[in-house]
């Protein structure tokens, strides 16, 4: 972990939502009770990229709660700076936790193509849990696209239908880029590869129409092969990002606030953890999982 900037040891536990329970002194804004999300990437608050408002470039956001920085894997997590928390009004810290990842990542993801998606236009999600899962409530609630989710599984397609999803398709291969191309009558305004390996780069960017995006968020270490000029959009834009801004995640939680969105979790208790881990990695999860200390 060294190599990305993570020092070793940390405690684990990523998108963190609870109770305050002590404040410093000089700390502000804020009253010992009230529920809180943490915001997940770290940042600095005064660099050129924080003083724009895009502090998820920040040098400092290569580290977050749970990979880097110590994560709510514990009964008590200490925030240095009230500029990291989010007050919370109706939402419930364990429904709101996933949010600012999750949900503020996706949220990011969507707002960035926006210019790109017409009325009426197409979107596709590849890869429709976790954080494709928020993508699809993000772009019913900000567009009128057509959306379109693509995944290998099919109880995650079912997922997608009952989110609002327009139109699913099974695989990521030469059939399916075809048939959504014959959908659509043509490529997608905008496509958001959540998964990231060599087969959804390569068939994202298939899918991609003339001036349209293709955003990379998902990490699968995958690759593009041989010339790029015949593989990207025409006219298009090609983008990634690690995180989340501050204003991100503070629109996602106004959002579910509203109702506009809907999360669900797995919860566990602090002791069942390697159990939630477990589940997540033979993608047994319907939810985020929530572990909830003792």
């Amino acid at each position: 972990m060294e190599p990305l900037g993570w020092r070793v040891p940390f405690t684990l536990g990523h998108e963190v939502g609870g109770h305050v329970a002590a404040l410093g002194a000089g700390a502000s804004g804020f009253e010992v009770g009230d529920a809180v999300a943490v915001m997940s990437p770290h940042s600095c608050g005064h660099c050129i990229w924080c003083a724009r408002g895009q502090d998820n470039n920040c040098d400092d956001s290569i580290v977050g709660r749970g990979y880097g920085i110590d994560g709510g894997l514990a009964r008590y997590v200490l925030v240095a700076t009230t500029r990291e928390l989010v007050k919370l009004h109706t939402l419930d810290p364990v429904v709101a936790g996933p949010l600012t990842d999750a949900g503020a990542t996706s949220y990011h993801a969507v707002k960035r193509t926006l210019p790109r998606i017409p009325p009426g236009g197409a979107a596709v999600v590849i890869g429709a849990g976790g954080l494709g899962a928020y993508a699809i409530q993000h772009l019913l609630a900000l567009t009128s696209a057509r959306v379109v989710a693509v995944d290998v599984s099919t109880d995650r397609l079912a997922y997608a239908t009952e989110l609002g999803a327009h139109d699913v398709l099974e695989g990521v291969n030469d059939d399916t880029t075809t048939e959504l191309h014959r959908l659509l009558g043509g490529g997608a305004n905008a496509v958001f590869d959540f998964v990231g390996i060599d087969q959804t780069i390569t068939h994202g960017l298939q899918s991609t129409g003339k001036a349209g995006a293709y955003a990379l968020v998902g990490a699968g270490n995958g690759s593009l092969r041989g010339t790029m000029f015949d593989k990207l959009p025409r006219d298009g834009e090609v983008f990634s990002f690690q995180a989340p801004t501050i204003a991100d995640t503070l629109e996602v939680i106004a959002l579910a606030e509203g109702g506009k969105l809907r999360v669900d979790v797995d919860i566990f208790p602090l002791d069942r953890v390697a159990e939630a881990y477990e589940k997540m990695e033979r993608g047994e999860l319907r939810g985020r999982a929530v572990v909830i200390p003792d």
